[in-house]
């Protein structure tokens, strides 16, 4: 199994910044890739950002591209999602995933592509 422990999130300012972290553990854990995904009030879980461990590629939803980072911390097998400039429209619960294993890049978007699931962090952008 694979555990994936969430840390960070909160209330931020509108213009503010935020690091999201996720750390995955277990006896059948590979680094291939991880995703963060969130989910608005109503809303659909919408991908923001993933890591290719497999490449060292990493990919972002337009709507975030150029001002979320993500990297990754192979000795801690972290990763991390630095949110800088924040709207309120960022207001969900994000969800870091990793798949069970080797996905390729046309699917690393796609919420079927991952196995496990972190527990969800609040993240709330006021205006």
């Amino acid at each position: 199994q694979v555990q994936l422990v969430q840390s960070g999130g909160g209330l931020v300012q509108a213009g503010g910044s935020r690091r999201l972290s996720c750390a995955a553990s277990g006896r059948t854990f590979s680094r291939f890739a991880m995703g963060w995904f969130r989910q608005a009030p109503g809303e659909e879980r919408e991908f923001v950002a993933a890591f290719s461990w497999s490449s060292g590629s990493t990919y972002y939803a337009d709507s975030v591209k150029g001002r979320f980072t993500i990297s990754a911390d192979n000795a801690k097998n972290t990763v991390y999602l630095q949110m800088d400039s924040l709207k309120p429209e960022a207001t969900a619960v994000y969800y870091c995933a990793v798949p069970r294993g080797f996905i390729f890049a046309q699917a690393i978007r796609l919420l079927r592509a991952y196995d496990y699931w972190g527990q969800g962090t609040q993240v709330t952008v006021s205006s």
